[in-house]
């Protein structure tokens, strides 16, 4: 398998007013299970400050907050968006990021690259930052 990089990149200064700008996360593919990175992402944005908004197919709360199943099924605005699934699902991630019209940023963690989706939702004028991991790079910017 061909490692693809990213055509487009952050620099921390870029991130840190990504995250300054920020007040509600939606983390898609958050997971109920502690185990999971997902989880303790999405843990440490709620605990950081952040609305988070966990998205999952299954349960109805993780980390006391409501679950959707979907990023169109929130209704509330959506700052910023953490995606913790699979590369191959990131295209139509980027589509319903660009269908909400209210989302800022598009994060994706690490491994996590489409170049594809990055560049469409970069052309829709949203900020892209892909294969970082969202608690790492606010820790080091913010701690």
């Amino acid at each position: 398998m061909e490692c693809e990089l990213p055509s487009v990149n952050s620099n921390p200064q870029e991130m840190k007013k990504y995250f300054e700008a920020a007040k509600t996360i939606a983390v898609l593919g958050a997971s109920p299970d502690p185990s999971k990175a997902s989880h303790h992402v999405a843990e440490y944005l709620r605990d950081a400050g952040y609305k988070m908004i966990p998205v999952y197919p299954k349960h109805d709360e993780i980390l006391g907050q409501k679950v959707y199943r979907s990023l169109a099924e929130i209704d509330v605005p959506v700052d910023m968006v953490v995606v913790f699934r699979k590369p191959a699902a990131l295209d139509a991630i980027a589509d319903a990021v660009i269908a909400r019209g209210d989302v800022k940023t598009y994060w994706t963690q690490l491994e996590l690259i489409n170049n594809n989706a990055a560049e469409r939702v970069k052309a829709a004028g949203i900020n892209v930052v892909q294969n970082h991991c969202a608690m790492v790079e606010h820790k080091a910017l913010f701690n």
